[in-house]
């Protein structure tokens, strides 16, 4: 992937935003946007958006968040609030879009989130209803679980103690932006009362939830939960499968995600 930059006006700044995409030439195609999760970026996903693209037949965006990969680092004073998602999803997102000239409401995308980005994703469909095509959502969080809190307890320990920092550094400009601002928040006591279940119930376009039965920062309460509560949801739960499936089992994922974007779309918009 070819790496760009666009710029947005987000919390009181210009911020540039790294975004690459995927088969542009597909313009009569569907748009599939990939939201990366709390430590990703753009360069994390590697090839896996093309892949997934190619098997679609869609046009593909892939960019990093504020704060992550090429795009502009969090300010050393900046601390994310309980609504960092949310601001991803209300304010970023459709900034982005506008930026690159992409008219959701008539070109409605795909979102296609992991763990966090899987949450923004949501919460970007739950608030812009009418502008989303349809959600595919690998290890969301509609809840803070202890498991969650747990093993990100764990990833400061091994940020502190081990060389994470030095392998992160090869996707991200500033590590530490990256790092900082997704761990404190998710440690941050009052996070543990964080909950999108009310929210999510407004979602109407077609969702498929993916769970990995071996996921250390969430169990199957978490897509349960958004099946009991968007009704049109598809589950895929995956044995042998941690908190990543495009990297754990991308050929089963990629089949599902064909499967779900074909008898999720109209057939005259069909590549």
């Amino acid at each position: 992937m070819v790496s760009e930059f666009a710029v947005i006006a987000w919390g009181g700044r210009d911020v540039r935003i790294e975004h690459a995409w995927i088969s542009p030439g597909r313009r009569d195609q569907p748009l599939m946007v990939f939201l990366h999760e709390g430590l990703g970026s753009l360069a994390m996903w590697k090839d896996f958006p093309q892949r997934l693209c190619d098997a679609i037949g869609c046009r593909g965006l892939v960019y990093s968040r504020p704060g992550y990969g090429r795009s502009t680092p969090r300010a050393a004073d900046e601390v994310w609030n309980l609504d960092f998602m949310h601001r991803q999803a209300h304010e970023v997102l459709p900034a982005l879009l506008q930026a690159l000239h992409i008219d959701s409401a008539q070109d409605k995308p795909w979102l296609f989130g992991h763990s966090d980005g899987a949450s923004i994703a949501l919460l970007h469909a739950a608030r812009f209803g009418n502008r989303v095509a349809g959600a595919v959502l690998l290890a969301p969080h509609i809840l803070v679980e202890a498991l969650s809190v747990s093993s990100i307890e764990a990833a400061r320990e091994a940020y502190l103690q081990t060389d994470l920092k030095q392998r992160l550094s090869r996707y991200h400009d500033d590590p530490d932006s990256a790092f900082w601002g997704w761990n404190r928040i998710w440690l941050h006591p009052p996070f543990r009362q964080w909950s999108i279940e009310d929210e999510i119930a407004t979602i109407s376009c077609p969702v498929l939830a993916v769970q990995g039965l071996d996921d250390e920062y969430g169990t199957l309460a978490q897509v349960r939960g958004i099946a009991r509560r968007v009704p049109q949801t598809r589950l895929l739960e995956l044995a042998d499968c941690g908190h990543s499936p495009h990297r754990d089992q991308p050929d089963t994922l990629i089949q599902a995600v064909v499967d779900f974007f074909r008898s999720s779309t109209p057939r005259g918009d069909k590549p």
